[in-house]
């Protein structure tokens, strides 16, 4: 049981001891709820700390049920097995997937302004959520970032379920998970404090991660040069 993601980011670091205070290492939170963990991993590490958006495709009428994910630079998976056991037309799916897609383009100029997103060619970018529930998310943000020709993608979060790492595992390069319990129902119930996190954090947490990660800035100022 983790406090909050405060806590769930510094026991996570822990276990990512090893990627501590390396110019090719970058720490990409997915939004919302992965930032606060990621942030702490990222200060524990002195590594640059950014952002993967990925949006969950819910099942019409009951949003928290996963179809499927998007994100950003176009990446997507979809369940069609459970599309055509539920029934959905192909014009829901489309409506759902334009709508998510409207919702990564508003949190892409909502969590950065101005502010350009960290290279992630030759990184070892290391992808935090709070947690692992069906795996989809996570899956399609790991197949955007090969796309971006990362050195090695190693994925990280406090709690999933035990089978996510033969899913997960076998796509990311590495897989790192403090807690896998075998009843598992929901990220939630594994924290004492999940509360939601509000956009406003998230560009605060991004804001704030520049005062860290100086082996990784001047690393990336020494290749502009």
């Amino acid at each position: 049981m983790f406090r909050d993601r405060v806590d769930a980011g510094q026991k996570l670091a822990k276990k990512l001891v090893h990627y501590a205070n390396r110019n090719d290492v970058l720490v990409l939170g997915v939004p919302r709820g992965g930032v606060p963990v990621a942030f702490e991993v990222a200060q524990a590490l002195n590594a640059p700390l950014d952002i993967l958006l990925v949006r969950k495709l819910g099942v019409p009428d009951q949003r928290e049920l996963a179809m499927g994910a998007i994100a950003s630079g176009g990446a997507r998976i979809l369940n069609r097995h459970l599309i055509t056991e539920l029934g959905i037309t192909e014009e829901q799916v489309a409506e759902t997937i334009a709508a998510q897609e409207a919702e990564l383009e508003r949190r892409e100029e909502l969590y950065r302004g101005v502010r350009p997103g960290i290279p992630v060619h030759g990184k070892i970018v290391i992808l935090v959520d709070d947690g692992i529930a069906t795996g989809s998310s996570m899956l399609v943000a790991i197949t955007a970032l090969r796309t971006l020709q990362p050195k090695k993608i190693v994925v990280a979060v406090p709690v999933a379920p035990p089978h996510a790492v033969a899913s997960i595992g076998g796509l990311a390069d590495k897989y790192v998970c403090v807690a896998k319990p075998d009843w598992f129902f929901a990220i939630g119930e594994f924290y004492q404090n999940f509360g939601q996190i509000e956009d406003s954090e998230v560009h605060a947490l991004l804001e704030r991660s520049t005062k860290f990660s100086t082996v990784g800035r001047k690393a990336d100022q020494r290749g502009a040069a």
